[in-house]
């Protein structure tokens, strides 16, 4: 999966009145879950921006107050591909994250506010991976109309295991027939969605129907 490269800045200030500031400025207030092995005093390797909110089995978790430009995150969101995102943090180097949450603006949709979580090389993720049909579906041919259920999968793995899509062969989906969930496989990834879902289908038109009918009462 390619990483999206996005500039951030960290915050010295937090709360309702500096976020709309930085609104006010096209830009989008974000924070950035992170852990760290936990040392005392830990106060001596926090960076500007950062705040341990957590402390369990020996790590910490940091959150970093941070900020983009709403032009450089259209590439990210703003389309139907996925991506993992490297953070270049102004003064504290980068960090390779995947957005996590987005809030909005619920009359022009305009995004207000950005959480990102840290990924690491050696912990899966979850992430939604969009699907693609190949083929020609046996079903279609027959006059069926095919149907996608399900746009994305969530996935767990290794950042390093992701795919950009998934594909999914349809050839030999017959009319009246589904894919699910549980019947598909992919090396080093774990389908996260309920196994009995349905991906996509193959239905019955009422021109199919009415062949069928036709077929039927022939053979009588």
């Amino acid at each position: 999966m390619k990483f999206f490269q996005l500039e951030a800045n960290p915050r010295e200030a937090i709360g309702k009145k500096a976020a709309r500031m930085i609104r006010q400025a096209d830009g989008i207030p974000c924070i950035l879950y992170g852990t760290a092995p936990f040392q005392l005093p830990f106060e001596g390797v926090l960076k500007q921006g950062e705040k341990v909110v957590e402390i369990a089995n020996k790590k910490a978790v940091i959150v970093t107050h941070l900020s983009v430009a709403q032009d450089d995150v259209r590439g990210l969101l703003y389309t139907p591909e996925v991506y993992l995102v490297e953070l270049n943090i102004r003064g504290s180097g980068s960090v390779k994250a995947i957005v996590k949450d987005l809030q909005t603006q619920p009359v022009t949709d305009e995004i207000t506010h950005i959480d990102f979580q840290e990924i690491f090389e050696d912990k899966p993720i979850e992430i939604e991976i969009p699907i693609v049909l190949e083929g020609h579906s046996a079903g279609v041919k027959a006059g069926g109309k095919l149907s996608l259920e399900m746009r994305k999968l969530k996935v767990k793995a290794l950042y390093k295991d992701l795919p950009e899509k998934l594909v999914i062969d349809i050839t030999n989906l017959e009319l009246g027939k589904t894919i699910q969930v549980g019947a598909l496989k992919y090396d080093n990834l774990e389908l996260m969605n309920a196994s009995n879902a349905v991906v996509c289908a193959v239905k019955l038109t009422r021109a199919a129907r009415g062949a069928a009918a036709a077929a039927a009462s022939s053979s009588k």
